[in-house]
């Protein structure tokens, strides 16, 4: 399937963010279906409004799950993101397909009450998920966002200790476990967690904005100014490059 990606930061003070993806599901039976739903998929990202519509009528004519399933996938990228969330949950839940399947579905329904600020049905969804594939290092990184989005970061952790026994080198959830040890006054283990997420990735943006945000607590002004100033410049439309601009005027005020 073709992937449909929404990137926020959620303000509980670490940087974790979430995004709304397919993990490869085969909604269509036959090639016209399949060419279709691609198709609406694509004019969901560019013309979401447009996409929703046609989505609609798909629908009404008999176009099943795939239509549904756009239908959602414009939503989000409307920002109507509990509407979509609640299709997506209703989907799974309706979905004649493998237990994968169902838990790819969930996972999404998740992310999208992340992105409407909802961690609570979200953490809930990502234990359903969970529960269908139990081994899906995705759905163990969704069920941490959302349990540090509770102030659950002692789950978060476990969550995410548990991704990354599955594969050491998601960067992504180095970054995230750095975010919620920091919330744990850790700042040390942080620190480590945020450093090996660098050498993996060194210009990843939510890694170098939380460690510019643990320079900062350790007093480094100019560590964490660099980090920060890392990130506007190679990711300067980016979330993160909007919380490392607040954190700057934040600092410098406190200077001031």
């Amino acid at each position: 399937m073709a992937s449909v990606k929404k990137n926020i930061f959620l303000t509980v003070g670490a940087a974790i963010f979430v995004v709304i993806a397919g993990h490869g599901l085969s909604w269509a039976d036959d090639a016209p279906a399949a060419q279709r739903y691609g198709e609406c998929l694509k004019r969901a990202d560019t013309r979401p409004k447009e996409a929703f519509e046609d989505a609609i009528a798909w629908r009404d004519m008999g176009g099943g799950p795939p239509a549904e399933h756009c239908a959602a996938t414009a939503l989000i990228q409307l920002g109507l993101f509990a509407d979509a969330a609640k299709r997506l949950e209703d989907l799974a839940r309706r979905i004649n397909k493998t237990p994968d399947f169902k838990a790819d579905l969930l996972g999404q329904a998740a992310q999208a009450w992340l992105l409407a600020e909802r961690p609570g049905p979200a953490a809930a969804l990502a234990t359903a998920a969970l529960n269908l594939d139990p081994d899906s290092i995705e759905l163990r990184i969704d069920r941490a966002q959302a349990r540090a989005a509770t102030g659950d970061f002692h789950g978060a952790i476990s969550d995410l200790n548990q991704a990354l026994a599955r594969n050491p080198r998601r960067y992504d959830a180095l970054t995230f476990r750095s975010s919620a040890k920091r919330r744990l006054k850790n700042n040390t283990g942080a620190l480590t967690d945020v450093n090996a997420a660098l050498a993996i990735k060194s210009n990843h943006p939510e890694a170098l904005l939380e460690r510019g945000i643990l320079h900062r607590l350790n007093e480094n002004k100019d560590a964490a100014r660099a980090d920060w100033m890392t990130v506007l410049n190679h990711a300067p439309k980016s979330a993160a490059a909007d919380a490392a601009r607040a954190n700057l005027e934040k600092m410098d005020v406190k200077v001031r």
